[in-house]
C-alpha cells in the first residue's frame, strides 16, 4: 500500500492573487486553520493565515516549510472566519487579502495578541510635593490636579480635559506622574441615570429587546429624535443578558463625543477603535474583543471586523454615510458586512438614521427590514425654520449675502451660536488670471480636454489637489502672460473664516475641516474651546453628522448648487441627505433654530420637495426615478476600474475584459439576463495622481445573475496578458462611479 501522504497548510498570504499557498509543517492539521504563520515567499518572508489543510501530492516538487506558527490558538475562527469568507466571495477579491484586511496593522506584521490591560495614569510623590510649583492655570498644574485624588485611566481623562496627553509626558520627564498597566474591570464608571425616554423612543426599545436572533432593523429618526437614547438603552439591555455590542459610527470626529456619553450611562468600559488611534491601540482593543474582554466596542468602519464572540447587538450609526464603504484595496461596505455578521451571529442589527439610503429605505418599505420611526425632535426641542435666500443678481462677500451677513449678526446678538456651511475647503476654488483667463491645474490630474483646478489654501499662499495631494506655492505672477494679476475665485472655509473674522470682531470665529482637525482630538477640542457662549463655526460636512451642539440657533448653508446639476446619479441623494442632515444641528435644545439656504436656483425641484415635504417625499420621488432608470436599489452593479501612466493600456485592458464577459454565462442565465455592459470608457476623472483611468460598468437585474457572471468571468480577466499592463480593480456595489 502507498504510504499516506503528508498533511500541508494552505495558506492565503495577502498578494492580489485569487489563489492559496501550500507549505509544509510539521504536525500541520485542522487545529491550524485560522492561525497566522510566517512563510518564506520569493527572498522576502510574508505573515500569512492558514485557510485550509491538505495532503501533498507525492509527484510534486517538493514544498517549502513554514518558519513558524505565530499563536497557540486560531485568530480568525467560526463566524468571523466564516463571514470573511463569504466577503471574499462577494468581493471576488483574494482571500488573503481579505483576511489581512481584518486584522489590525500589528497582527497583520506578525506581532503577537497583546495584553489587553488599560491605562491609567497617577501622580508620584515626587509630583505630590512638586506640583505647587507649577505655574497656576497651565495644563500640567491642572493634570496634576486632576490626579491628586487617585490615579485616573486615559479615557477619564479624554473626558475630563483635552490635550492631557502633552501635559502628561510633561509631567512624566520630571517624574510627576508615571504610566501604569490596570485592569479594565477595575475602571468600570458607576453608570449615571438619563432623561425617560418618550414613548416612540420606548416602542423602538421594545421592538429591538424583544428580538431573540437576527432581525434587521431601520431606526428611522428625525434629527434630534434621540436615537442615541434608543441605543443606550438596547445596549444596557444587551449588557444585562451578558453580551457584547458593537456600535459602527462614519467619522472618528463622532468618536469622542459618544464614548463619553457611553461611558457615563453604561458602567462599562468601552472600547474605541479608528484610523486616529495608533497600531497598537487598535490591536489591544481588537484583542480585548477576541477575548470576550470588551463588552462595548465602538468604531468606523474598519471595526466592523472585530471579534464578537458573545454577541448580542450591532448598531450601525448614520448607516447612510458614504464613508462606511471602502474606497481602495477590498471594497467592502461595512453596514452591509454588519448585516451579514449580524445574520451569521444571529443578533439584532439596528441601522440608524435621519436620512436612510434609498437600498435602506426600499428594503424597510418593502417589509425586508423592521421599520422604527421615530417622528418628533426628543423634550421640548422644535423642528428649525427652513428660508431659501434667492442670490441672483445680488452682491456677495466672501460667497455670503447680506441677507445672511444679517442673520448671522442678529442670532450673535441674542446670544446664540451660528453654524456656516460650507462643503468645500481651503481659501478659494480656483486660482485665476484676470487678464488672460489662466488657471492653476493640477500636473498629475489633469488632461489637455479635462483641467482638474487646484484648490488655494493658506490665503492664497499654497496650492493644492484635492483629488492626489500634490502641492505647490502659488506663483507670483501669471506663468502665460506674466500678469500679476491672479485672483482666488470661488469661496472655501478659509476665506468664509477670514471675512467672518473681521467683520465679527470680538467673536470666536472657528473652521473645523480637515485641514484644521489633524491633529488628535483636534474637534474635540475645538468645540470645548466655542463651549456655550455666542460664536461661529465654519465647517465642512464633517459637522454635519451627529454631532449635538446644544447652543446653535442658525445654520447657513452656502455653495449647494453644485449638487443641484451633478451627472452622478446619487448625486441628488447625497445632496439630501447633506442638507436635512446640516439643518438638523439647529434648535435641538429649548431654543428655536432657523436655516437658510442660499441659492442661484430657488425654485429647483429637489429644494420645493425637501422643505414641503421633507426627505421621504424626496425619497419616494427619488425611487420611482430609480426603478424607472434601471439604477440601485432596482439593479445590481459592479464596475471595473483599470489605470496606467499611459491612456492606452486601460482602455485595452477592459475591452479584453468585456469580450470575456460577452463569451462566458453565468450558471443557468441565458443570454438576455446577463449583465448588461457600458464601456469601456474613460473614467469621469480621466486622470488623477498621473494615471489614466478607464472603467467597465456591469448591471443587472439579479444579484445571482451580477454574481455569474463575475464568477465565470474574472479567472479569464485575471490571466489577460493585458491585466499585466495596467493596476485594476472590482468594486461590487460601488457608491459612485467616479
Amino acid at each position: 500500500m502507498p504510504e499516506p501522504a503528508d498533511p500541508i497548510l494552505q495558506v492565503a498570504l495577502p498578494l492580489p492573487l485569487p489563489r492559496l499557498f501550500d507549505y509544509a509543517a510539521e504536525g500541520a492539521g485542522a487545529g491550524d486553520v485560522g492561525r497566522r504563520v510566517r512563510v518564506p515567499f520569493g527572498p522576502r518572508e510574508l505573515v500569512g493565515v492558514v485557510a485550509a489543510t491538505g495532503a501533498s501530492d507525492p509527484a510534486a516538487p517538493e514544498l517549502r516549510a513554514i518558519l513558524a506558527r505565530l499563536d497557540q490558538a486560531p485568530l480568525l475562527h467560526g463566524e468571523l472566519l466564516e463571514s470573511l469568507h463569504w466577503l471574499a466571495r462577494y468581493t471576488h477579491a483574494p482571500l488573503g487579502e481579505v483576511l489581512a484586511t481584518a486584522l489590525p496593522a500589528a497582527l497583520r506584521r506578525g506581532e503577537p495578541l497583546p495584553d489587553t490591560h488599560s491605562w491609567a495614569w497617577r501622580l508620584e510623590e515626587a509630583g505630590a510635593t512638586g506640583f505647587t510649583g507649577l505655574r497656576a492655570g497651565s495644563r500640567p498644574r491642572r493634570l496634576a490636579e486632576l490626579l491628586r485624588d487617585g490615579a485616573r485611566d486615559e479615557d477619564a481623562l479624554d473626558a475630563l480635559m483635552a490635550g492631557w496627553r502633552l501635559a502628561a509626558r510633561a509631567l512624566q520627564r520630571r517624574g510627576f506622574v508615571d504610566r501604569i498597566a490596570v485592569p479594565a474591570s477595575e475602571l468600570a464608571p458607576a453608570p449615571q441615570p438619563g432623561p425617560a425616554p418618550n414613548d416612540e423612543q420606548q416602542a423602538a426599545i421594545d421592538a429591538i429587546a424583544a428580538e431573540d436572533g437576527f432581525a434587521p432593523m431601520l431606526l428611522d429618526g428625525v434629527t434630534g429624535s434621540g436615537k442615541t437614547e434608543v441605543y443606550l438603552h438596547a445596549i444596557a439591555d444587551c449588557l444585562a443578558r451578558g453580551r457584547q455590542v458593537l456600535v459602527l459610527v462614519p467619522e472618528i470626529g463622532l468618536t469622542p463625543q459618544l464614548l463619553q456619553r457611553f461611558r457615563a450611562r453604561l458602567g462599562v468600559p468601552v472600547h474605541a477603535t479608528h484610523s486616529g488611534l495608533n497600531d497598537g491601540e487598535r490591536a489591544r482593543t481588537w484583542a480585548a474583543a477576541w477575548r470576550g474582554e470588551a463588552r462595548v466596542v465602538v468604531g468606523t468602519r474598519s471595526a466592523v471586523f472585530a471579534p464578537l464572540p458573545e454577541a448580542g447587538l450591532i448598531v450601525v450609526d448614520e448607516e447612510h454615510d458614504g464613508s462606511y464603504k471602502q474606497q481602495d484595496g477590498i471594497r467592502y461596505h461595512a453596514r452591509d458586512f454588519a448585516l451579514v455578521r449580524g445574520k451569521a451571529l444571529g443578533v439584532p442589527v439596528v441601522l440608524g438614521s435621519a436620512t436612510p439610503s434609498l437600498e435602506t429605505l426600499h428594503n424597510a418599505t418593502s417589509g425586508r427590514y423592521r421599520y422604527l420611526r421615530l417622528s418628533h425632535r426628543a423634550g421640548a426641542a422644535r423642528p428649525p425654520e427652513v428660508r431659501v435666500v434667492d442670490v441672483r443678481k445680488r452682491p456677495l462677500d466672501a460667497g455670503l449675502s447680506a441677507q445672511m451677513l444679517e442673520a448671522i449678526g442678529a442670532a450673535l446678538a441674542d446670544g446664540g451660536q451660528v453654524l456656516v456651511f460650507r462643503n468645500r475647503r481651503g481659501y478659494a476654488p480656483v486660482l485665476l488670471c484676470h487678464d488672460c483667463g489662466w488657471s492653476a491645474q493640477c500636473p498629475r490630474c489633469g488632461t489637455p480636454e479635462v483641467g482638474r483646478p487646484m484648490t488655494v489654501h493658506a490665503h492664497g499662499r499654497r496650492l493644492q489637489c484635492h483629488h492626489c495631494g500634490h502641492r505647490r506655492p502659488s506663483p507670483p505672477a501669471c506663468p502665460d502672460c506674466a500678469s500679476l494679476a491672479l485672483q482666488p475665485q470661488g469661496v472655501g472655509t478659509e476665506r468664509i473664516e477670514e471675512v467672518l473674522a473681521a467683520r465679527f470682531d470680538g467673536v470666536p470665529v472657528l473652521r473645523i475641516d480637515r485641514g484644521s482637525t489633524q491633529r488628535r482630538d483636534a474637534m474635540q477640542r475645538l468645540l470645548g474651546e466655542l463651549g456655550a457662549q455666542p460664536g461661529i463655526l465654519i465647517g465642512t460636512q464633517m459637522l454635519a453628522k451627529g454631532h449635538d451642539l446644544p447652543g446653535l440657533t442658525l445654520v447657513c448653508v452656502v455653495g449647494i448648487d453644485e449638487g443641484l446639476h451633478s451627472a452622478d446619479f446619487r448625486a441628488h441623494e447625497k445632496l439630501a441627505q447633506l442638507l436635512i442632515q446640516v439643518a438638523g444641528r439647529a434648535g435641538r435644545a429649548q431654543r428655536p433654530g432657523q436655516v437658510l439656504l442660499q441659492t442661484h436656483h430657488p425654485d429647483h425641484p429637489l429644494l420645493a420637495t425637501l422643505i414641503d415635504g421633507g426627505y421621504h417625499a424626496f425619497a419616494a420621488e427619488e425611487l420611482a426615478q430609480r426603478e424607472a432608470a434601471g439604477f440601485p436599489p432596482f439593479a445590481h452593479l459592479a464596475l471595473l476600474r483599470a489605470e496606467a501612466k499611459h491612456a492606452g493600456p486601460p482602455l485595452a485592458f477592459l475591452q479584453a475584459a468585456r469580450m470575456a464577459f460577452e463569451t462566458v454565462r453565468g450558471p443557468s442565465s441565458g443570454d438576455d439576463a446577463a449583465p448588461a455592459l457600458s464601456g469601456p470608457m474613460p473614467a469621469p476623472m480621466p486622470r488623477r495622481a498621473g494615471m489614466h483611468r478607464a472603467q467597465l460598468l456591469l448591471s443587472a437585474e439579479g444579484r445571482r445573475t451580477l454574481h455569474a457572471a463575475l464568477h465565470a468571468a474574472l479567472p479569464a480577466i485575471h490571466a489577460l496578458p493585458e491585466a499585466r499592463k495596467v493596476r485594476w480593480s472590482l468594486d461590487v456595489d460601488p457608491v459612485d462611479l467616479y
